[in-house]
């Protein structure tokens, strides 16, 4: 353990941000470092697309525009289909159904349940501080999503359901990730949006060079961003999101953890070497874009004001706009809160907001202690999470495709939008769980304490009076 982190010591080499502090080591990576970054992307994706396009464009001329001749959405089905009959095709479908040397598929089936494990505080974590904390802060990732459309309030909450969907999918078991299977799938689907936005987002500024400030921000979804959005998912859950929520993973977990997103990060086509070969590179690189790329603006504000209106008091789980904010204030700190600002909530929401970390410690200690609860639990959670995220009406109402729908436009920007009509009265069955846990816990603390005092007081008497019989 480290004594100087848990008891604030500071030296030379201290350093922190929003709430968070670390020690900088050699591992850690200066702006310099990773600048470079800003400007590489994906190469192959996107010269795979150019092909792609090629042949739906193809397509639909020799169809001519009959309905059945319409070119396919799907990606993903035009390479699998031709990737015998272009070089560059045929190069991509091979990256990425080669397994690279270092994949051991019973670490990465380890890996998966390490999700479900603490699936509770670990999409807790993706929502309050992942979000909210990360990509609202994140200057390239924030000026990107809002050209998209994707961040509009309208949409936001089907756009955060299908990032979840491929979550999801990348972890519901061993043969979804493996080559051919629609974790792996979605994967490359989703590689190839990027590519999709990017060319999209460069071309506009071509002929309009104020619409995308390139020279400040680097090329859209450029490598920095990938990377980035690597460590949101596997980094921050283990050294971040779980340990502020009072759960600590163990050591071995930890390394099957970020095992399984080295492979996702290998599919998606972002660079993995010195960032997530290791877990020590991966804590570091999650530490070192805190300090370097984390900073608020008006974008921020606009990105994190329409995720709260978009997400609250809305299907599945029915949770208000102070929960929210009390939960990401406390995810985050008040310092960035305040700067993108979110209200300050009352102390019933962050009574609800304890609730729930005290709830995730007791259920994910329990359950990790007794082997047989934790396979019930993670072959229970694993179809339950899904259906109700992915199949339910309340959720996607079906698996997304990952199509290229959020299309850049010259005149498209998303702004400050007004919040989606709610119902008037909502089910919050989750906070009220929360706010449950949180009397249960006031009261064991409460006697837990008096028992001490009790205790205290009562053994003094004792060892005298046992003393006075010898």
């Amino acid at each position: 353990m480290d004594w100087r982190r848990v008891l604030h010591l500071q030296d030379e080499n201290t350093r922190r941000k929003w709430g968070y502090q670390f020690q900088w080591t050699e591992n850690h990576l200066t702006a310099d470092q990773t600048n470079p970054l800003r400007f590489s992307y994906d190469r192959l994706g996107a010269e795979a697309l150019e092909r792609l396009r090629l042949i739906q464009n193809s397509t639909t001329i020799s169809g001519q525009d009959t309905k059945a001749s319409k070119p396919r959405l799907d990606l993903y089905d035009l390479l699998r289909e031709n990737y015998n009959n272009d070089q560059i095709l045929g190069q991509l479908w091979k990256e990425i159904n080669t397994v690279p040397d270092w994949v051991d598929w019973a670490q990465l089936a380890r890996g998966q349940e390490v999700f479900y494990r603490y699936a509770a505080p670990a999409m807790a974590g993706f929502v309050l501080q992942g979000f909210i904390g990360e990509n609202a802060t994140t200057g390239g990732t924030a000026e990107t999503l809002v050209r998209t459309g994707g961040f509009s309030t309208k949409v936001l909450r089907h756009r955060l359901f299908e990032t979840f969907q491929w979550l999801l999918q990348c972890t519901k078991s061993l043969e979804h990730i493996k080559p051919g299977g629609a974790g792996h799938a979605s994967t490359v689907r989703v590689r190839l949006l990027h590519s999709s936005v990017r060319q999209r987002i460069m071309k506009i500024t071509e002929s309009r060079p104020e619409y995308y400030d390139a020279n400040k921000h680097g090329v859209p979804a450029n490598d920095l961003d990938s990377v980035h959005a690597i460590s949101i998912f596997c980094a921050s859950p283990m050294w971040y999101h779980l340990p502020r929520q009072g759960v600590f993973p163990r050591e071995q977990e930890i390394v099957d953890y970020i095992a399984l997103f080295r492979y996702v990060a290998y599919l998606i086509g972002t660079p993995t070497a010195k960032y997530f070969e290791t877990p020590t590179q991966a804590k570091a690189l999650m530490e070192s874009l805190m300090l370097t790329e984390l900073a608020t603006s008006e974008t921020s504000k606009v990105v994190a004001s329409n995720f709260i209106k978009a997400i609250r008091d809305t299907p599945p789980v029915y949770v208000s706009k102070e929960f929210i904010e009390a939960g990401s204030r406390w995810m985050c700190g008040d310092e960035v809160c305040d700067e993108l600002g979110l209200g300050r909530p009352g102390y019933y929401s962050w009574a609800v907001v304890f609730g729930l970390c005290w709830l995730s410690m007791a259920v994910c200690y329990t359950v990790r202690a007794v082997p047989y609860l934790d396979r019930k639990m993670i072959a229970f959670l694993r179809p339950l999470i899904y259906d109700y995220i992915v199949e339910s009406k309340g959720g996607l109402g079906g698996a997304s495709r990952f199509n290229f729908k959020y299309i850049p436009g010259a005149d498209k920007k998303t702004g400050n939008e007004d919040a989606p009509p709610v119902k008037s009265e909502t089910p919050r069955i989750l906070e009220r769980y929360c706010f449950g846990a949180f009397i249960v816990g006031c009261v064991l603390f409460s006697l837990a304490a008096f028992c001490g005092v009790r205790m205290a007081l009562y053994l003094p008497s004792v060892s005298r009076a046992a003393w006075a019989m010898i």
